[in-house]
């Protein structure tokens, strides 16, 4: 489900009306998260690290509101609910795209995401969704311990949904540290909401 926002009313109007005219409006960084405490949890339940963290990236995004804003012709509309469009990596060393559906119970996700993730690598070519407005586009780069990323992209396609990447975890100081890039469209989020959604992500992994 989604919600019309009135532009007129709304406090980003001139935030949306000067952004949503750049030829790129996307802005972007890359953090380090301290990953020791989720890594560790991942291991004791005999989990898979990926779907851990990726719960935890959904679970933060979906907290925070501007990321749950989307452009669709035009209009501002705040959906109800990301879900999560990830890259899979296949045995022939391409990837494919596995479409993944947010539940707030980690163990239902996470049971949808294996079945999901599990076609996908058995699967060849790349299928673009036919509806993913209230995607996060996610990738993962586990080869590279990256310190900036760029996307491509089609500028004469609308885009605003917003990318997140991650790298490999490395050992740093006795703690493993794993980069994460954050994409966004600037007219509908500032640093100070990719800040909310970094600050809580990393609570999420610090959790026992």
């Amino acid at each position: 489900m989604k919600k019309l926002i009135d532009i007129d009313t709304w406090k980003r109007k001139d935030h949306f009306n000067l952004f949503s005219k750049f030829e790129e409006p996307f802005w972007g960084l890359v953090v380090s998260i301290d990953c020791t405490r989720g890594y560790k949890n991942a291991k004791d339940r005999n989990q898979s690290f990926f779907l851990y963290y990726l719960y935890r990236v959904l679970q933060a995004t979906n907290e925070v509101e501007n990321f749950r804003y989307r452009i669709i012709d035009g209009r501002v509309y705040l959906y109800d609910q990301n879900n999560v469009a990830t890259t899979v990596n296949r045995p022939d060393d391409t990837f494919g795209f596995a479409y993944l559906t947010y539940f707030e119970d980690e163990q239902k996700f996470v049971e949808g995401a294996k079945t999901e993730i599990e076609k996908t690598r058995r699967s060849t070519g790349l299928v673009p969704s036919a509806e993913g407005a209230n995607d996060i586009h996610f990738s993962v780069l586990p080869w590279l311990d990256f310190t900036s990323i760029s996307h491509a992209r089609a500028f004469s396609f609308p885009d605003s949904c917003p990318k997140i990447s991650v790298g490999k975890m490395t050992h740093v100081h006795g703690k493993r540290m794993m980069p994460v890039s954050i994409h966004v469209h600037h007219g509908l989020a500032d640093g100070y909401h990719v800040g909310l959604f970094v600050e809580r992500f990393q609570e999420l992994m610090n959790e026992n």
